[in-house]
């Protein structure tokens, strides 16, 4: 059974689907570590409600420190809002996994997290938006696709409904990225992911 840390820095309603899928006995791995960068994110009472370890760790060299510690297997970015360490990438490099809540490669990038992607795409008057789950490489929001789900926001009347109704599609895909994973099931070939 894999060994799974997941990053939040806020609410953490993505940990909060993988925690039911851990419990669930979907995925062949286990939750043993929930790390925040921010001290007040809600993602860390989730974690401490579930009984799993949690910290909040900001320095990218101990966080890296603590995750080796902690002998694991798989990074999970659950609405983290830190830049990866080189470092890191180099330690985990196809072992971290991210949600962004557009279809990449739209509206992504420095700048582009959470809401501030909804109301880009608002703004665009996009009637097709959904998420991603990406491998995370050197480049922001850059590395190969693990899974899409798209769905039509054309009656999204703010960039608020349009991240409720994408958060539906995020606590799906993300798990079921997770299950493959952890199932042995990923592959990255020349940069794109082959699901077996």
């Amino acid at each position: 059974m894999l060994r799974i840390a997941v990053l939040v820095s806020g609410g953490g309603t993505n940990l909060q689907a993988l925690i039911d899928a851990c419990q669930a006995g979907t995925i062949n791995g286990e939750i043993v570590l929930v790390v925040s960068n921010r001290k007040k994110a809600y993602g860390l009472e989730r974690a401490q409600k579930a009984g799993i370890k949690n910290c909040v760790i900001k320095d990218q060299a101990k966080l890296l420190e603590c995750l080796q510690a902690e002998k694991i297997d798989l990074v999970v970015l659950a609405g983290y809002l830190a830049i990866i360490s080189d470092e890191m990438l180099a330690a985990y490099r196809n072992r971290i996994i991210n949600i962004h809540p557009s279809l990449l490669p739209a509206f992504c990038g420095p700048g582009y997290y959470g809401l501030h992607v909804h109301e880009a795409a608002f703004k665009r008057g996009v009637k097709i938006s959904g998420a991603t789950v990406h491998f995370v490489s050197e480049v922001v929001d850059g590395g190969p696709i693990i899974l899409q789900e798209a769905m039509d926001v054309s009656q999204a009347n703010s960039p608020e409904e349009m991240q409720q109704m994408i958060l539906e599609i995020e606590h799906r895909i993300l798990p079921e990225a997770v299950r493959l994973f952890c199932s042995g099931c990923l592959q990255v070939e020349e940069e794109r992911v082959k699901i077996q």
